[in-house]
């Protein structure tokens, strides 16, 4: 194949790439024939429950589980006093590259938020363990809390961990932040607040652990990260990892909220106590209150302008609430200071970010990563500054957004093949064709709002980041490919499988996938950062080339033909320059009977770069004047994703990240009474967009090749979220002509 080959060829010439192609288990899934994790029922299995801290910090003085042990069906109760001490940090990545902080235990003899986990007991029934639970007598001490951030960190608070309440600080910096602020024709301070939000997948958190009599431990979860989950459940159970398996059965959504170990260390366990299956399933109280939320933020941001709208300056001081440990603090936070360097072309910027340990639920990943809170502060003060200035928001963009040679103002490196002003110019080309909103009555006020966002493809840069992929061929020609990514309604493996397909010209039945096992599938870092298309299929097609030339090498042998000369397609080889062909059981006939060998490839691909994605958003909504309910009433979204794979998958993710940034600015909020309580604890009380509320959707794709991405694509899914809910915010403050500073928009009582 010519140089290049790939690259030259457009979307239209695929014959995969690009179309329409139902999700590879869109069938059993309507059909009701999927099998989820709570779906399944191992021999002799016990059912467990967890109790949770009614306080937001105490420490345990004496804990009576004698009761529930006694009563008829309890197999084992767990606490602090009989299972593993060992610190953690259910986030983790790598055996030994993580420098994450270690606060976690699976259970403590100090619990530090209401829903902390306090004990846990596996029986026969759900019923009986249930009962059990209300058995156990615990007297606690109770010590001094905190739910607000700032004043976790104020001098003289009282400790949540010994080594206080600040987990750590993150500063990055780019040019002379202080000088530019001085010579700027204006200066913009703000203060922007983002609440925490639950993921609401319509799975819960479940996971299925057994500890059999070889001593391996077997965990089956709804997780998005089963290598992380190896490692962690290694780490609390000293077992090597040899004896640590988990496996992922399709995930019924996740949202970044299964990243992380939670369920699993309580079924494994309770599993180890008891040597017998233990199936841990949260119900959706219990997923909001002890699981993880959105990082709540307060934002303060100060940026310097000159009078023609071009911003020289930008200085952002974030506190995250991480809530009552570690977790993903690190993370996110280091992921929010990358990002906002990567959209404008502002040479002096400083970023202070300080996640702070409170007594709330533990804040972790969620779609978006830190992006949301950081570019909904910075595009509603965009509109500010444009209305300030009497410049038309517009213009304040184009003359700011990063081009497409554009660099990271902190090392002057290229930022991929970044089209923000593509998108933007997109958006308004699809705004003609609004329909008028009719208001006879003057009932409504009626605005517009734009925003642009910006997410990062993989976590280049953070550490390592790579995938492997194994392909092996059977002997009619048709492939398996085993992947460590995961299936969690985002269509990665359906993508995957199109690349192979399109790479070995085989039809679309011929190739399956085994996914998102440790023990058959290779390695792979998880199913976050925007990494499954972007890592997980560049793998995929690059691992496909390999088995590719193993083909034609193979054929070339039994043609006794210059391999050059031969062609895979449609399931056989031919030759360009005879006319030849052979079918693919013949070739792998000849290499089983004449070569002697497998065609087996096992391939990893390290990225060597993390571009952005990029996208522009314009809302248009009506207020109603006597209650102040904004209502969304037209949308245009228009995505920088390099290389559209799959039109069905892109389209649905659009849609999915409008209608989550919908809840994020104008209901959803986890929200908590003085002692720390979540008060909205489902669904009744938790409002998220319905299917009713979702307004007209415009969207398109700007496809621009990335030379990092296979077939020139970049992520879409998270992206699509980041300008949704500021673009949303921008509309209702222009409808109310009030600036809004707050997630979410609560209406004054009408206007």
């Amino acid at each position: 194949m010519p140089p290049g080959y790939w690259r030259r060829r457009k979307v239209s010439a695929y014959k995969y790439l690009g179309k329409k192609i139902p999700v590879i288990d869109a069938a059993q899934k309507v059909t009701g024939q999927t099998r989820y994790t709570d779906d399944l029922k191992l021999s002799g299995m016990l059912y467990a429950k967890v109790l949770f801290s009614p306080h937001p910090h105490a420490r345990i003085v004496a804990i009576d589980t004698r009761e529930a042990e006694a009563l008829p069906g309890v197999r084992a109760v767990a606490t602090y006093r009989n299972t593993s001490q060992v610190l953690y940090n259910s986030t983790t990545r790598f055996l030994l590259q993580d420098p994450l902080i270690l606060t976690e235990r699976i259970f403590d003899q100090t619990v530090r938020f209401v829903g902390d986990r306090v004990a846990a007991v596996a029986a026969d029934s759900l019923e009986i363990a249930g009962k059990a639970i209300r058995l156990i007598k615990v007297e606690y001490e109770l010590l001094p809390y905190y739910l607000d951030g700032e004043e976790a960190v104020q001098e003289g608070a009282y400790p949540i961990h010994p080594q206080g309440n600040l987990a750590l600080e993150v500063v990055q910096n780019a040019g002379d932040v202080d000088k530019a602020f001085a010579e700027a024709d204006y200066i913009f301070e703000d203060r922007y607040t983002t609440p925490p939000v639950h993921q609401a997948a319509l799975e819960t958190h479940t996971a299925i652990a057994d500890f059999g009599a070889t001593g391996k431990l077997t965990v089956i979860s709804s997780t998005q990260n089963t290598f992380g989950q190896r490692i962690v459940l290694s780490k609390i159970f000293q077992l090597p990892m040899s004896k640590v398996r988990v496996i992922a059965p399709p995930l019924g959504g996740a949202f970044g909220g299964k990243i992380e170990a939670i369920v699993e260390p309580v079924a494994a366990a309770l599993a180890i106590l008891c040597h017998k299956p233990v199936k841990l399933t949260y119900n959706r109280k219990e997923s909001m209150i002890s699981t993880r939320t959105r990082h709540g933020s307060v934002t303060y941001l100060k940026t310097g302008v000159m009078k023609d709208g071009t911003i020289i300056a930008q200085d952002f001081k974030v506190i995250t609430n991480t809530g009552a440990y570690a977790a993903s603090a690190s993370n996110v936070i280091k992921a929010m200071s990358n990002k906002v360097f990567g959209s404008y072309k502002i040479p002096n910027m400083r970023f202070i970010g300080r996640p702070v340990y409170t007594n709330l639920p533990i804040a972790g990943a969620m779609r978006g990563y830190g992006s949301p809170q950081a570019y909904f502060a910075q595009q509603c003060q965009m509109q500010k500054i444009a209305k300030a200035l009497n410049i038309d928001p517009v213009k304040v963009q184009m003359k700011n957004l990063i081009d497409p040679d554009g660099v990271d103002p902190r090392n002057q490196k290229p930022i991929g093949n970044p089209r923000p002003k593509d998108c933007l110019r997109r958006a308004l080309e699809l705004k003609k064709n609004w329909p008028p909103l009719d208001d006879e009555n003057g009932e409504y006020l009626i605005g517009e709002g734009l925003a642009i966002g910006m997410h990062g493809n993989s976590a280049y840069g953070a550490h390592t980041d790579q995938t492997s992929i194994i392909i092996k061929v059977h002997d009619d020609g048709s492939c398996i490919l085993y992947t460590g990514t995961h299936e969690m309604g985002q269509a990665a493996l359906t993508l995957q499988k199109q690349m192979v397909c399109e790479v070995l010209d085989l039809p679309w039945e011929m190739v399956d996938v085994v996914a998102a096992d440790t023990d058959t599938c290779p390695w792979a870092l998880g199913d976050f950062s925007s990494r499954g298309t972007f890592i997980g299929g560049y793998a995929a097609k690059e691992a496909a080339e390999k088995v590719k030339a193993r083909i034609l090498a193979e054929a070339a042998l039994l043609m006794k033909e210059d391999q050059g000369q031969l062609v895979l397609e449609n399931a056989a080889v031919r030759s360009w320059q005879s006319g030849r062909s052979v079918s693919l059981p013949q070739v792998m006939d000849h290499a089983q009977n004449v070569t002697h060998q497998e065609i087996m490839v096992t391939h990893t691909y390290p990225t060597p770069g993390g571009p952005g994605s990029y996208g522009a958003h314009i809302v248009r909504v009506r207020v109603e004047r006597q209650s102040g309910v904004a209502e969304v009433t037209d949308y245009i979204a228009v995505q920088d994703l390099g290389t559209v794979v799959n039109r069905f998958s892109c389209e649905g993710q659009v849609e999915g990240a409008i209608q989550m940034g919908m809840g994020y600015a104008l209901y959803e909020s986890l929200n908590f009474d003085e002692r720390g309580k979540c008060t909205n604890s489902n669904f009744r009380k938790y409002k998220i967009v319905n299917a009713t509320q979702m307004p007209r959707i415009q969207m398109d794709f700007i496809e621009e090749y990335e030379p990092t991405g296979p077939f020139g694509a970049k992520s879409l899914s998270e992206c699509a979220l980041v300008p949704s809910a500021p673009a949303i915010i921008n509309a209702v403050s222009n409808a109310i002509h009030q600036e809004i500073h707050d997630l979410p928009y609560r209406p004054a009582g009408g206007r």
